[in-house]
């Protein structure tokens, strides 16, 4: 009886194997051969499913994306509102090793949007349900009147998106100055100066 091969999982296994090349080697580096070698398969069973590099690549960070709405949308989220806002805020930083390495691979993607149109139409995605996240949190300190009276909503969420963006950028490039414990930090303290009263 012929094996029966779970494709999708097998997808995500190239992926996974993508992710490995790019952290220990580059993205210059993830040539199909190295990819195929690192999933153990040949490059033509490589072929059959991403029969090109940019398919693959847009799957493999597209999976990046999938990982973080999927750990973000089955957690149970509980305690005080400031700590749940920087909890659910948290799953966008690389605060343990999973999400470092996802945070360094959805970097180095980041900079191939700029020449590949297939990577940046996902990213304009994720972007898009990143900042609904971030927007999320600031309407909810509004409903729950914790914000300060005076708070500009839209350009909080636009100061709340770049800070973690710039939190996971610096620890991916600065592990050694920014740790999770300074960052969590930083987030929290940031919150907190958004509330017309410490919690």
């Amino acid at each position: 009886m012929p094996k029966i091969i779970d494709h999708n999982k097998r997808k995500i296994q190239i992926a996974e194997a993508t992710w490995k090349v790019i952290v220990t080697e580059g993205l210059e580096q993830a040539s199909v051969r190295k990819i195929a070698k690192e999933a153990g398969l040949s490059v033509g069973a490589l072929r059959h499913y991403f029969s090109t590099q940019s398919e693959l690549f847009a799957f493999s960070m597209k999976l990046v994306s999938d990982r973080v709405k999927k750990r973000a949308t089955e957690k149970k989220y509980d305690g005080p509102p400031i700590e749940v806002m920087q909890e659910i805020l948290s799953e966008f930083l690389p605060i343990n090793d999973d999400q470092y390495i996802e945070m360094e691979v959805w970097l180095v993607f980041s900079a191939k949007t700029l020449v590949n149109s297939e990577l940046k139409s996902l990213s304009k995605t994720v972007y898009q349900e990143m900042r609904s996240v971030v927007e999320h949190v600031i309407q909810s300190l509004v409903d729950l009147q914790m914000a300060k009276d005076n708070l500009d909503k839209h350009l909080e969420i636009e100061r709340l998106y770049a800070l973690i963006d710039g939190l996971a950028l610096h620890s991916i490039l600065h592990p050694d100055e920014l740790s999770t414990d300074k960052m969590q930090a930083t987030l929290k303290y940031h919150l907190k100066s958004l509330c017309k009263y410490a919690e």
